[in-house]
């Protein structure tokens, strides 16, 4: 566990690396260190393999709970984040603390959430329903309020109030984003903002939910996206699918995912399924701005101006761009783009990746044999797979390299 403050004792403790009497005259609360610093090394002792530094953890932790100035320093943003989840959980501790604990934004939502869940206050449920926006930032926590057979009905009445404003309703583009932007979000909300999808839920049959859980994936805004490649000759192919269309095209992803030993999850395939029901254009953005498993999954979109739109994006890797190159089911107009660019034709896994793939264009396969090293210009000599002309090539510029 790392250490908030700077106090060489306390990080000491806290990296493990103190010797056990230190350890257990910390948990004892003998040790000459501030409150706050105290607190810190007593929340982490409590958890401690030994179970006399733990027990003598959590008596200290008690006895701190009743002293005056202890509702001061929870109420402070300097408080430590595992200070607050001790006392948001903790049993047998002043209710004025724990309320404490409760309403500092500092305090994580997976404390508030265990909290919830455990808890037969009704009155403290209140508290945490009252926090609109912790319970829309973490969705968990209105289920949990709902569920907890000790809730009060005004908590219970926020709750589902919330559920029902902010999960449930149909809302529009402008709303959604609104809230991506309370929690953080502004690349995911300006993408919300202007998607087809959000507009017309019906058409694309995306629920609210569904908007957000793509929104996550979303990472860049529009100040770092150029859609300056997208020509005019490319509109005609922002065509919208068929029903069928979109099920071959996730049959597609799925397969070759699995061809490539990568890990077909429910979740992956919940967010194919999510980001194939999204209108061309809406896809081509996600491309653009999108996190890396959105781009590992347009990447294998059978739009080629969408998969194009994914090595226009700012973010992606030269090891993503590597892995592209070897890829036998990309459109070749990535394949020559790749190709074009100065930044990955220096690397020399990108250019013979490209050199070996049946899918590079003849004329960008030939260009690239020169920079290749005589072994693997012997191994292409040898590799049926490419065309009869870059395979010829190879042949005759590994017997010149070898003076032959």
């Amino acid at each position: 566990m790392s250490a908030e403050t700077a106090n060489p004792i306390v990080r000491s403790i806290l990296s493990g690396n103190a010797p056990r009497p230190a350890k257990l005259a910390a948990a004892r609360g003998v040790l000459p260190l501030s409150q706050t610093d105290l607190l810190e090394v007593l929340a982490s002792l409590i958890n401690d393999q030994d179970e006399e530094i733990a027990s003598a953890a959590g008596e200290t932790l008690r006895e701190q709970a009743k002293t005056e100035t202890i509702v001061d320093i929870l109420k402070t943003d300097e408080v430590p984040v595992g200070v607050l989840s001790y006392f948001v959980q903790a049993d047998d501790i002043p209710r004025e603390v724990q309320e404490i604990a409760i309403i500092n934004a500092k305090t994580p939502d997976s404390a508030i959430l265990n909290f919830v869940r455990k808890t037969q206050d009704g009155s403290l449920l209140e508290l945490v329903a009252i926090n609109q926006q912790r319970l829309i930032r973490t969705p968990e926590l209105i289920e949990a309020i709902i569920e907890n057979p000790h809730r009060t009905a005004e908590a219970e009445r926020r709750a589902r109030e919330t559920k029902r404003e902010f999960f449930e309703k149909e809302r529009g583009a402008q709303q959604i984003a609104n809230e991506l932007r309370t929690q953080g979000n502004l690349a995911a909300a300006e993408f919300i903002e202007k998607a087809e999808f959000v507009r017309d839920p019906e058409a694309s049959g995306l629920t609210v939910e569904d908007a957000f859980l793509i929104a996550k994936h979303i990472e860049i805004p529009d100040s770092e996206t150029d859609d300056s490649w997208l020509a005019l000759e490319y509109i005609e192919e922002l065509y919208e699918e068929t029903e069928q269309q979109r099920a071959l095209a996730v049959n597609k992803i799925l397969n070759e995912f699995r061809a490539e030993g990568d890990e077909v999850s429910a979740e992956r395939v919940a967010l194919i399924n999510r980001i194939m029901r999204m209108s061309v254009k809406d896809r081509v953005k996600l491309a653009m701005k999108g996190d890396r498993e959105a781009r590992s999954i347009l990447i294998r979109d059978s739009n080629r101006v969408v998969a194009q739109a994914v090595i226009q994006n700012p973010r992606i890797t030269d090891q993503e761009v590597e892995k592209i190159a070897a890829m036998r089911t990309v459109p070749e107009e990535v394949l020559r783009q790749i190709a074009s660019n100065r930044q990955w034709a220096k690397l020399y896994p990108v250019i013979h990746n490209l050199a070996r793939n049946p899918r590079t264009p003849v004329a960008v396969a030939m260009g690239i044999l020169t920079r290749l090293h005589i072994k693997d210009l012997e191994a292409l000599s040898k590799n049926r797979n490419v065309s009869d002309a870059v395979r010829t090539q190879a042949l005759r510029l590994s017997k010149t390299r070898k003076g032959n």
